[in-house]
């Protein structure tokens, strides 16, 4: 019955004591592999039973190519058995009746072919051949082995004809190829030039007219190579012309050191093919000029191919903004720039305006104007005309929809470059005002060079300007008590902060209260603005303020950090340890009520990732500043980490983890003892239904 439940489940998933490798397991399976079946051997005592054995043998094969006659495979080991026996004149009946089924299957005339090759009758086999490239000319296989076959008898004549048959049929490039191979093996040059004529004219690719180029190079004359490529370019003409031709003429010339008939014929390619076809030709002469011209020269190649490139993009798509910046850049860097055709490239540029107003589409086109002021500014030096580029700028952006913050502070800072410092600070007024709601970015700038300039009292205004523009930036708030704190004045930083928690909506206030509670626990140290005991309670007195609103365990961890941070009222009470950095009894125990408060809180509100967290962090601090007893009670209440289900809705069950507290379980022991009878009743129940299924099935 056990087996009718399924396969049976494995109750110990761990690893077996005695450990079995794929190497050995497979070492095994090959040894113990049984002997295959094989054929006995047969011995004949006399004659009369070798005939007897073949006569069955062919009566099968007879009866294996009557049943399917055009199964080729039974012929062929029909054939093959003939030749085993040495009945030559069977065999060749065979596939003749083979090739009387099917005169176009390959397979039979190779292998009557070769079965003749093999048994050196050359006469029989030349006649096969040439019945089988009479019938299937088209099939270079057969043609292969006929050539090769009359050049291994040494009739080089044969081989020649069997050639200019095949040629007769303008068969693939490799075939010509090994036509004027076999002609350069027996040093017949001239018939392999004819050969190689013939073969451009069948296959005029530009690559064919390359391989006869190389040919005339290794074995002809200069004059040879130059008329072979002159012919080539001819043929080809324009509407043909093929770059690798050309690259492969000047590379020739070059070859010879006659530069200038490279150069020329790069020239010539480069005039009269278009862009899309040449690309290779365009970085191939970049090479030559770089490898045998001088710099000038290389110069103007690269520069031309790269303009050439730019125009052909832009002229495509004028909102192209990254192939109008790196125009722009390649004309400011080239050894002859022309702050003329800069500042047309330039013009060009910040014509093609953003047809809408989403942002988006404006961030790229306005570095235009960035860049082009900077280059007006840093290498024209032309003071006026950079003016007049960032105010054209801030006209052209829609700044009721949107502004860039980058461009406003970049001409306030041109502006106090040229010291103007009223210009510098009318852009940045200007900038803030004009816009529906200033980014914080302009008034970071605008501060910062105010407190460059240690104008405190300006500070201070704009600090109050960002905050009424956007009181929930706690940024703001933060930057603004600093600023008091670094001038000295504590209350006024305090007030700062006062006001800054008070704000129904603050973006980030978790970072506000963080710098409340650093600053005054920086003074409650430093012992300012009535530092010392007070100091510590004004701390404390935020963190309770803090934890009404909020009850995060990270606020609660940090509380109980701080109390063990604080020292004892009498510094003269006795530290544990007694060692540099030891902490007083009276922090331990204020650390340690603030954790149990929030533990309580959280298991009333039944708070489980909470609680969890706040007993590991508990757990850390009694395994340092705890006693034993303490260490023991807190592990009483650590959690355990249980498998539990839960209905979906859909009525299946999902199985996930759940802690369960030992001191819960105290408390509802009673629905422990009912888990644990309504257990017992499921298990006996499962019992008694597989006893009556037994009884069943006997």
């Amino acid at each position: 019955m056990e087996s009718s439940r399924g396969p049976p489940r494995v109750k110990n998933k761990q690893a077996a004591p005695q450990q079995i490798s794929a190497e050995q397991l497979l070492r095994e399976a090959v040894d113990r592999q049984e002997p295959t079946l094989t054929a006995p051997t047969q011995r004949f005592a006399d004659l009369e039973e070798l005939q007897e054995y073949q006569g069955r043998k062919r009566t099968e094969f007879e009866n294996y190519v009557r049943r399917n006659r055009l199964n080729f495979g039974n012929w062929l080991r029909y054939a093959g058995w003939e030749l085993e026996q040495k009945q030559f004149a069977r065999a060749r009946s065979v596939f003749e009746r083979a090739l009387d089924c099917e005169q176009t299957n390959v397979q039979v005339w190779m292998r009557y072919i070769e079965a003749e090759m093999k048994e050196r009758n050359i006469n029989h086999a030349r006649n096969l051949l040439d019945r089988a490239v009479t019938i299937l000319p088209r099939v270079d296989k057969i043609w292969y082995k006929y050539v090769y076959m009359e050049e291994m008898l040494g009739n080089v004549g044969g081989t020649r004809a069997v050639f200019e048959r095949w040629m007769s049929w303008e068969p693939e490039e490799a075939a010509w190829g090994a036509y004027v191979k076999m002609e350069k093996r027996y040093g017949e040059f001239e018939r392999a030039r004819g050969v190689l004529e013939r073969f451009t004219i069948v296959h005029p690719e530009a690559r064919n007219w390359i391989k006869w180029a190389r040919f005339e190079e290794e074995n002809g004359t200069a004059d040879l190579v130059r008329e072979v490529f002159a012919m080539a370019v001819d043929t080809l003409g324009d509407e043909f012309m093929d770059e690798r031709l050309f690259i492969a003429y000047a590379r020739f010339e070059a070859k010879l050191k006659e530069y200038e008939r490279a150069r020329a014929i790069y020239k010539y390619a480069l005039d009269r093919m278009p862009r899309s076809k040449s690309a290779i030709l365009h970085k191939q002469y970049t090479t030559f000029e770089k490898q045998h011209g001088d710099r000038e020269g290389v110069e103007d190649v690269v520069l031309a191919k790269r303009r050439v490139l730019y125009e052909d993009q832009v002229t495509t798509n004028p909102s192209n903004y990254d192939a109008w910046f790196d125009y722009a850049r390649l004309e400011e860097s080239s050894p002859t720039s022309d702050p003329a055709r800069v500042r047309d490239i330039y013009e060009r540029a910040i014509a093609q305006v953003p047809p809408s107003t989403e942002k988006r589409h404006w961030r790229r086109y306005i570095y235009l104007w960035i860049f082009y002021a900077l280059y007006e500014e840093i290498v024209t030096k032309d003071i006026s005309r950079t003016g007049q580029i960032y105010t054209e700028a801030l006209k052209l952006v829609p700044q009721k929809h949107f502004t860039f913050a980058k461009l406003w502070i970049l001409k306030s800072r041109f502006h106090l470059r040229q010291g103007d410092l009223l210009s510098a600070r009318k852009t940045m007024g200007i900038a803030i005002g004009t816009t529906p709601r200033p980014k914080p970015k302009l008034f970071r700038a605008y501060i910062e060079m105010e407190m460059k300039l240690y104008e405190f009292v300006r500070c201070r205004m704009l600090y109050e300007k960002w905050i009424e523009a956007d009181s929930s930036n706690v940024t703001a708030w933060i930057k603004f008590a600093e600023l008091e704190r670094g001038l000295d004045d504590v209350e006024r930083a305090r007030a700062i902060f006062e006001l800054a928690t008070r704000q129904e909506v603050l973006d980030m206030p978790e970072l506000l209260w963080r710098g409340y509670i650093d600053f005054e626990e920086d003074l409650a140290v430093s012992g300012e603005g009535g530092g010392g005991m007070e100091g510590w309670g004004r701390v404390r007195g935020l963190y309770e303020r803090l934890l009404g609103k909020t009850g995060h365990v990270k606020v609660w961890i940090s509380y109980a950090q701080f109390e063990l941070g604080v020292p004892g009222e009498d510094q003269g009470v006795e530290e544990e340890g007694g060692e540099e950095g030891a902490v007083a009894k009276e922090s331990v125990i204020r650390a340690r009520a603030v954790f149990t408060r929030a533990h309580k809180l959280y298991k009333e509100k039944s708070l489980t990732e909470e609680r969890v967290a706040l007993l590991q962090a508990w757990k850390g601090f009694e395994d340092v500043h705890g006693s034993e007893a303490e260490r023991e009670s807190l592990a009483k209440q650590m959690p355990r980490r249980v498998k539990k289900r839960r209905r979906l809705e859909d009525g299946s069950f999902e199985e996930f983890m759940d802690y369960v507290f030992p001191a819960d379980e105290v408390g509802g022991g009673k629905m422990s003892k009912l888990m644990a009878e309504a257990q017992r009743w499921k298990r006996e129940r499962e019992e008694r239904e597989a006893a009556e299924a037994a009884e069943v099935v006997e």
